[in-house]
C-alpha cells in the first residue's frame, strides 16, 4: 500500500454539472482541470474518478453509454498529456427503475466503496490520499474511506459549504476549483 491517489468527483469537480448527461458531445471539462491533472501526474499521484452514475439505475442512461463517456474524457485528458488511470462508478440508486440496479449498495458515495476497491486494485495508502468533491457526499465519502477530503466550489460546492457548515463537518480543505485543489495538495504535501 505505497501509491498516494487524489479521488476526483466527476459532474461539478472535473467537468460542469449538466445532470445526467449520456454523450460525451454533452459534457463541458473545466479548461483548468487539464493543468490540475498534470500537475497530480507530475507528482506521483495516481488520479481516479468516482463517481455515482444513477443515471443507469434511473434508466436514464445505458451503462455501455456511461462507459463510453468515461473512455473519452480519458483520451481527452490522455490528448492533452494528463492521464486519468481509472474510472469508478455506481449505477445503484434505491429509487431506480431498472430493477438490476434498483437498490441500496456500498458503492454509492457517501459509502466508501469505490474507494476502497481502487485502494485495493491500485495498492494505494488512503491515509496518504485526497478526495476533490463539490458535493456532500463526496466529502464523507472521502472522510469514510480515510481520505483527506477537499471541497471545491465548483458545481454544488457554494451551496455544500454552507450545508456542511450547518452539519458541522469540516473537510480538510475548501478551495476554488480543482486546479486550486491540486497546487494546495503538492504544496502542502
Amino acid at each position: 500500500m505505497d501509491n498516494q491517489a487524489i479521488f476526483l468527483d466527476r459532474d461539478g469537480t472535473l467537468m460542469e454539472d449538466r445532470g445526467y448527461i449520456c454523450d460525451f458531445s454533452e459534457a463541458a471539462i473545466f479548461p483548468f482541470a487539464v493543468d490540475a491533472l498534470r500537475l497530480m501526474n507530475e507528482n506521483n499521484f495516481k488520479v481516479i474518478v468516482v463517481t455515482n452514475q444513477s443515471s443507469i439505475a434511473r434508466g436514464i442512461c445505458a451503462e455501455d453509454q456511461v462507459r463510453e463517456i468515461h473512455r473519452q474524457i480519458q483520451k481527452f485528458f490522455l490528448d492533452r498529456e494528463a492521464v486519468i488511470d481509472d474510472f469508478y462508478y455506481c449505477p445503484y440508486h434505491i429509487d431506480g427503475v431498472v430493477e438490476k440496479f434498483k437498490k441500496k449498495h456500498e458503492c454509492r458515495k457517501p459509502s466508501p466503496g469505490m474507494l476502497l476497491q481502487a485502494a485495493k486494485d491500485y495498492h494505494i495508502d488512503l491515509s496518504r490520499s485526497f478526495l476533490i468533491g463539490d458535493n456532500e457526499c463526496d466529502i464523507l465519502a472521502g472522510q469514510n474511506a480515510g481520505c483527506r477530503s477537499i471541497l471545491v466550489l465548483t458545481g454544488k460546492g457554494e451551496q455544500t459549504r454552507t450545508e456542511l457548515k450547518q452539519k458541522n463537518i469540516k473537510p480538510y480543505l475548501i478551495t476554488a476549483n480543482i486546479l486550486t485543489a491540486a497546487e494546495n495538495i503538492i504544496w502542502n504535501n
